[in-house]
């Protein structure tokens, strides 16, 4: 396939999928609480909804792999948001007849979240699928395509809260009706099942939580790969658990400073993923994601030292600018070393293991008094900084496991060279 058919055929298609569904699930997961908390003006129920919300979505990887790899990732992509249109249109009526507070319309939002977070991690691990694909396809400038995707839910993290925030003074109706519309748009793109390769009757009898769990103890570059994001999300976790705390009790700013410092490091995590396209045709992917490793270390250990309100934003935007290109890097590296025929369960596997530190960074904030909060940051950096080294240290020692084939023979003609020299 060519480079060319390959930007204006499958991967521009993926990438419009990719957007749609990504600004649903955006505006979605932002509006719920705010939806409970406008109608309730409970704090108690607000949290209850991001958990509500949450639960099914990480529950949700345990069966998603498998359906992708059972059905193919384009009709699991376009069953799960014909669902998620169906649910929104429904949840849209129910609270158009309702009275605007009460416990039925309450009621009523949670399953909602509940079940369009559900539905939501089963579309994102088909286009991530998809989305694979297409990187594979690219050869040598598969990380362009990984540089597109992660840019574009990077941008829809940015815009879905904006827009949630603007549709809910119109009223609930009107944010369904625009999330039901998105996730119809992202249905209607996906091409016939036809396109996309089927599975085989092998594959899909074998294709389970199991056997993503399996083909990960056997590919010693993912094992690394997944240790490295792991122990990243961990500092990365506490971080922003612990950013409303630092910026209100520490700094003495107002809380829509906390957003001021979140936008900052949107836009600095955008042009970043921007630059790591350039420089990685440059320098290779290898060192660029080494490079990016140092710097998110280097950046969550300025947050935690940081002596102003300043500091700690320009500290933080270099932490997600960071986190931004290494994302590019290791989705690419994904790509490569998670074999195709066990794609959905694998990336359904790794994905729980990359969450599970989230919960802890949030136990570990509950746990630890508030003046306590930069050695804990502190301590995650140097933990992160380690477990990274240690992760690019044996990813290079597996670099066949996901070299690009542009890279590769760069690097065999690099190596000849220095042995002609030699001789």
């Amino acid at each position: 396939m060519s480079v060319t058919h390959a930007l204006t055929g499958g991967p521009s298609r993926t990438y419009l999928m990719r957007a749609a569904d990504a600004l649903a699930s955006a505006t979605t997961t932002y509006a719920v609480p705010l939806l409970v908390l406008v109608t309730t003006g409970s704090t108690v129920l607000t949290g209850l909804a991001f958990l509500i919300e949450w639960v099914p979505r990480i529950a949700a990887f345990t069966v998603a792999g498998s359906l992708v790899d059972r059905w193919g990732a384009g009709h699991a992509f376009r069953v799960s948001n014909t669902a998620r249109t169906l649910v929104v249109a429904v949840t849209a009526v129910v609270l158009l007849i309702l009275p605007s507070t009460g416990g039925f319309s309450t009621a009523a939002t949670l399953v909602f979240g509940a079940v369009s977070g559900l539905l939501a991690e089963v579309s994102f691990v088909a286009i991530e699928t998809l989305g694979a694909k297409a990187s594979r396809d690219m050869g040598s400038q598969a990380h362009r395509v990984q540089a597109a995707q992660t840019g574009i839910d990077q941008a829809a993290l940015l815009i879905g809260p904006l827009l949630g925030g603007l549709l809910l003074l119109a009223g609930p109706t009107a944010l369904l009706v625009v999330v039901a519309l998105l996730a119809l748009t992202a249905t209607t793109l996906t091409p016939p099942t036809k396109a996309h390769t089927h599975p085989t009757d092998d594959a899909r009898e074998r294709s389970s939580l199991r056997t993503g769990w399996t083909t990960l103890r056997h590919t010693p570059a993912l094992v690394w790969l997944v240790g490295g994001l792991a122990a990243s999300n961990l500092a990365t976790g506490v971080l922003q658990a612990s950013a409303p705390i630092t910026v209100v009790h520490h700094f003495h700013y107002s809380t829509a400073a906390v957003g001021s410092v979140w936008s900052a490091a949107a836009v600095a995590s955008l042009v970043a993923i921007w630059i790591s396209r350039r420089a990685i045709d440059r320098f290779g992917i290898w060192a660029v994601g080494a490079s990016m490793a140092a710097l998110v270390t280097l950046a969550c250990l300025g947050a935690a030292l940081a002596p102003t309100f300043p500091a700690y934003t320009i500290a933080v935007a270099a932490v997600m600018a960071g986190e931004g290109a290494m994302t590019v890097v290791l989705r690419t590296l994904r790509a490569h070393a998670i074999p195709a025929p066990a794609f959905g369960s694998t990336l359904a596997v790794t994905i729980i293991l990359v969450l599970l530190p989230l919960p802890l960074a949030g136990a570990l904030i509950a746990l630890v008094p508030a003046d306590s909060i930069p050695l804990l940051l502190l301590a995650c950096a140097i933990l992160q900084g380690a477990a990274l080294a240690v992760c690019f240290a044996g990813l290079r020692r597996h670099r066949s496991a996901y070299d690009l084939p542009g890279h590769r023979a760069r690097a065999s003609a690099s190596e000849s060279e220095h042995v002609a020299d030699a001789r």
